[in-house]
């Protein structure tokens, strides 16, 4: 029986046994954390220039109107892909780039950090340019750098059946990582790492203007949560991100490695396809 349907079986027996499962608590505001006194952690140092009126949680996942995605309003303040953009340092040149094929060609050809130079080919993201929904993972594996594409691994084949559990195609979401060359050994990403490339993922948030985010794995969520806590602190509930709401969840890899995490990912994705259904036009 493939983890995918074992995991559903586990879930409708319990459900047949005790009932639906509760619902989970509300989200709840994020203060800042962890950081040493006078010290900023790696998002937070270029999450600073997005401080912007309209940047409070009173929008909390209203990021679902068209209005929003054309740059908000006077009341609202920016929307949340200006906010987004806005974490781009002013000196980058991704600023000024309207596509993402500009994107990709710069991220081919620039050498950012040390690993741009080792890497066999860079892994820019995948998918439909306009989704609603962005998967967003931390790093590339051995299979990604060799073929120059997010999650083709054996991750990769548990991710597309995750998605295909709750009703998506692999090309109906844009995959993308945090870092876009592999680390050595499959490390986690450096704080020196994550600052130089987490410009091109938000530059790929505010082209493709997805209405809904899904973290794979503890170090993506950090990062855009700009959070230390562990992995099943921040999965649960839907978090703030610039407007935009984020759920986060373990990475196939993990799910592979404890198969006993399986229940919880699937109630994390039932949940990120309820939300779905409210804030995409196209559900």
């Amino acid at each position: 029986m493939s983890l995918l349907r074992e995991l559903k079986t586990l879930l409708e027996h319990e459900q047949r046994l005790g009932g639906p499962f509760a619902p989970l608590p509300a989200p709840v505001a994020q203060a800042s954390r962890n950081a040493a006194p006078g010290e900023r952690g790696p998002s937070e140092a270029i999450r600073q220039a997005a401080s912007a009126p309209g940047d409070a949680n009173d929008d909390l996942f209203d990021s679902g109107t068209e209005q929003d995605k054309t740059g908000g309003d006077e009341e609202r303040g920016p929307s949340p892909y200006a906010r987004i953009h806005a974490l781009i340092p002013e000196e980058s040149p991704l600023r000024e780039m309207t596509a993402l094929d500009d994107v990709e060609a710069f991220v081919r050809n620039t050498t950012l950090i040390p690993l741009d130079e080792r890497r066999t080919n860079p892994v820019f993201g995948v998918g439909n340019p306009a989704a609603d929904l962005m998967v967003i993972g931390e790093a590339p594996g051995q299979d990604e750098d060799l073929q120059g594409e997010p999650f083709v691994g054996r991750a990769g084949q548990l991710l597309n059946k995750i998605l295909k559990a709750i009703d998506f195609e692999r090309e109906d979401v844009y995959i993308a990582n945090i870092l876009k060359s592999r680390p050595p050994n499959n490390r986690n990403p450096n704080a020196t790492e994550i600052r130089a490339h987490a410009p091109i993922l938000y530059k790929q948030m505010a082209i493709i203007q997805p209405r809904l985010l899904l973290c794979l794995g503890k170090v993506a969520a950090g990062t855009l949560l700009d959070r230390q806590d562990s992995l099943g602190a921040m999965r649960g509930v839907f978090h703030d991100f610039h407007g935009l709401p984020l759920l986060v969840t373990y990475h196939p890899a993990a799910l592979l490695r404890n198969p006993s995490w399986k229940r919880a990912a699937w109630e994390d994705v039932q949940k990120l396809r309820e939300r779905y259904n409210q804030v995409s036009p196209a559900a």
